[in-house]
């Protein structure tokens, strides 16, 4: 014969590993020196304005401003 679940403890049992994982994550977040918050926001910057800059299909505004340019 099948076990019977209780629907409603399993939603509320599955809440609970949700919210204790999110937890984990911003313990794991806020628990960070500032030096290693900066670090990240210069990482994140960095990696954005690489992608930024090697992006097919859009010009530098640098090169739009010089004259002569392409």
């Amino acid at each position: 014969m099948a076990e019977l679940v209780n629907l409603r403890l399993v939603r509320k049992r599955k809440a609970k590993e949700a919210a204790e994982k999110t937890a984990a994550e911003n313990r794991i977040l806020s628990g960070r020196t500032k030096a290693e918050k900066q670090f990240d926001r210069q990482a994140k910057r960095k990696s954005a304005r690489f992608l930024d800059d090697h992006r097919l299909g859009t010009r530098n505004a640098a090169t739009e401003d010089e004259p002569g340019g392409k």
